[in-house]
C-alpha cells in the first residue's frame, strides 16, 4: 500500500464522505489510501499530464476508482462529486481551475496551495464558502491546508464569520484560524520570517507590505 507523506496524510485526515474527486492526482496515493480505509467508497482521480495520469491509472487500477485525462474540472461533471481536493500546486492554479468550471464544484474543498495562498481564501471568501479548517504541516518547509464549505452560491449575500474582526487582506495572508489562536507555533513562524527578511537591506514593496503586516499581528510598532 502507497504511504503518504504527512502533507497528504493530513489532507486525507479531513476527508470522510461517498464519492471524493482529486484534480492533479500525480501518482493516486491519496485516493489509493481514502479506498483502502474506508473513509470513500469511490474516488475520481483527474491528472492532464500523461505520465502522473498512467501512474494513477496503475495505483488505483484494483480499487473503486475514475481516473480521467483531462484539464482541471473540464473532466467532471456537475454533481457527481461530494468533495474534492486538489494538492501541491500554486494557488493562482488552483483558483484558476476552481473558477473555469463553478457548477463543478462540490460543497467541501480541500486545498494545500504551494504558493500565494493569499488567492486560495479570497476565492473561498468571494464565492460563498466558509472556512471549515485550517492547518498546517512540516518544519522546514511548511504546507498549509485549507478545509472549505460551502454557505451559498457566492451571489454577495453572505459573509464568511471566521473573518470577522479582521483586516481581510491580513486574514486572506496568514489565515483568520491562525490570528485567532494565535498559537505559539504561529507566532514563532512569523518572527522568524521577520528576522529572515529584515536581514536585507533592500527589499521588494511585496516584501515590504508582508513585512507590515507581520508587525501588525505580533503588536510591534516597525519592522
Amino acid at each position: 500500500m502507497p504511504r503518504l507523506d504527512e502533507r497528504l496524510k493530513a489532507v486525507a485526515r479531513i476527508i470522510r464522505c461517498d464519492i471524493h474527486m482529486d484534480v492533479g492526482s500525480d501518482h493516486g496515493h491519496l485516493l489509493f489510501a481514502l479506498l483502502k480505509s474506508g473513509r470513500v467508497s469511490r474516488g475520481i482521480a483527474i491528472e492532464n499530464k500523461q505520465r502522473p495520469y498512467l501512474n494513477s491509472r496503475t495505483t488505483l487500477a484494483d480499487v473503486n476508482a475514475d481516473v480521467r485525462f483531462g484539464e482541471g474540472l473540464a473532466a467532471a461533471n456537475p454533481g457527481e462529486a461530494d468533495s474534492l481536493s486538489i494538492c501541491g500546486m500554486g494557488g493562482r492554479s488552483i483558483v484558476r481551475i476552481l473558477s473555469e468550471y463553478p457548477d463543478r464544484v462540490p460543497s467541501q474543498v480541500i486545498l494545500q496551495p504551494n504558493q500565494r495562498i493569499h488567492l486560495v481564501r479570497r476565492w473561498g471568501y468571494e464565492n460563498g464558502f466558509t472556512i471549515a479548517g485550517e492547518t498546517w504541516v512540516g518544519t522546514d518547509r511548511i504546507f498549509e491546508i485549507l478545509h472549505f464549505v460551502r454557505q451559498t452560491t457566492g451571489d454577495g449575500d453572505f459573509v464568511d464569520p471566521a473573518y470577522e474582526g479582521f483586516d481581510l487582506e491580513t486574514a486572506f495572508h496568514f489565515g483568520p484560524t491562525h490570528l485567532r489562536q494565535r498559537a505559539p507555533e504561529f507566532l514563532n513562524r512569523l518572527q522568524e520570517e521577520r528576522q529572515y527578511f529584515g536581514q536585507f537591506p533592500h527589499r521588494q514593496p511585496a516584501t515590504e507590505h508582508r513585512l507590515r503586516m507581520i508587525a501588525q499581528i505580533l503588536g510591534l510598532d516597525n519592522h
